[in-house]
């Protein structure tokens, strides 16, 4: 037995046996790599770019870096009339465009002290909730697929397709809506809109827990993802995350049902939360049931909508929309329940024009992607797209 020192590489144990050399024990000296992913790159859902340090495999630090799809939302409400800004909350989440809508116009009809027309009411929630399943299906489709899966992504997008089908037929778009007005809608649903709805929902309940079965009974899958990207509920809370984020982390809040707004607290839905079976509570798998288990919440929600939702007689979707907004002076936070979490906007006005003064829109997806710091800690390299996957972001909404 030997040890021989190596200049600038510590030193190395040699055995010889006969003429053959073995190295028993190597000590060498390692440094540490910065790692740049995105922002071209498909896993990070967008125009996202992580700085990772690494140390060989492991990840110790991953420094998100935004504004590469930045367009300036909030200065520019300030430029154009309250009823002109729907068509912008469209391009944040414009995966759940419908759903920012409604955000945007509680926030406002607020700031009016409007009241809304009861049938105006439940189609919003029929549409919001359709928006939000779609969501969903981008989500776990677009997750399956980063983690090797292709056939549930084909799945969510056959099925997503239907739904944008019917809100094109109600709309007019199949992203970008223009639907929810301030003080109502662009336009009553068409007839026989209702019974399409309960058509899909019908076709789609099974389709949606065979969905669900595809991943969660995939070993690979739940490999990929249990014990990754734990999120523990009082951490989770201080980083002010919502959303599925947040009851992924075993915590009970949906602002649908904890701080109920238009006919919500009307409708039965449970809110889910993860139980600890089949998933490290807090983890990425976590998070996924969560979306899954919500899709079944929100096709309940349909059903009870168009079975309690009033007629046709004496409707005008425009009855309550002002013909000009000007509010008086003032300022008011309006928030929903997104697919991706909390979306608020908190608005100034001066009393005097019909453009806000300030409008500051509260990101969930930006307020989630701000944990990724911790959640990548001491994670393997390829464990940071299960992260990323996990969080569902929208740059759109991220960078505004």
């Amino acid at each position: 037995m030997q040890e021989l020192e190596m200049a600038g590489q510590g030193s190395l144990r040699l055995s010889r046996k006969s003429d053959t050399i073995v190295v028993l024990e190597k000590d060498l000296s390692t440094e540490q790599m910065v790692l740049s992913m995105g922002p071209q790159h498909p896993s990070t859902h967008g125009v996202l770019r992580l700085e990772c340090l690494t140390d060989g495999e492991v990840v110790t630090e991953a420094e998100p870096y935004l504004g590469y799809l930045h367009r300036c939302f909030e200065k520019h409400c300030e430029h154009v009339d309250y009823p002109a800004i729907v068509p912008y909350t469209d391009r944040m989440d414009y995966l759940a465009g419908i759903n920012s809508e409604m955000a945007y116009c509680i926030a406002v009809e607020k700031l009016l002290d409007l009241e809304i027309p009861r049938r105006v009411e439940f189609i919003r929630v029929i549409v919001s909730e359709l928006n939000r399943i779609a969501s969903h299906l981008v989500a776990i489709g677009t997750y399956a697929i980063d983690l090797g899966a292709f056939t549930p992504f084909l799945f969510c997008f056959r099925d997503r397709e239907h739904i944008l089908n019917m809100l094109e037929w109600a709309t007019g778009a199949r992203m970008l809506y223009n639907y929810i007005w301030v003080g109502g809608l662009a336009y009553d649903v068409p007839a026989g809109f209702n019974e399409r709805v309960l058509e899909f929902v019908n076709y789609f309940r099974p389709k949606a827990l065979e969905l669900q079965q595809l991943l969660t009974e995939n070993e690979i899958f739940v490999k990929r993802t249990k014990g990754i990207g734990i999120m523990p509920a009082d951490v989770a809370i201080n980083y002010g995350w919502s959303g599925p984020m947040l009851r992924g982390s075993g915590v009970q809040w949906d602002i649908r049902r904890n701080d109920p707004y238009s006919i919500y607290p009307e409708l039965d839905f449970a809110v889910p939360v993860p139980d600890g079976k089949l998933s490290v509570v807090g983890d990425c798998l976590s998070r996924h049931l969560v979306r899954a288990l919500e899709i079944e919440e929100s096709l309940k929600i349909i059903e009870q909508c168009i079975d309690k939702m009033p007629g046709t007689q004496g409707f005008d979707p425009r009855s309550a929309v002002p013909k000009r907004v000007r509010p008086k002076a003032g300022e008011v936070y309006g928030r929903a329940e997104n697919p991706r979490g909390e979306l608020g906007f908190y608005i100034q006005s001066d009393g005097k024009s019909t453009s806000p003064l300030r409008c500051k829109a509260r990101s969930s997806c930006f307020v989630n992607l701000s944990a990724m710091k911790d959640l990548s800690r001491g994670q393997l390299i390829p464990d940071l797209v299960a992260i990323i996957g996990s969080l569902d972001i929208v740059l759109g909404e991220v960078d505004r």
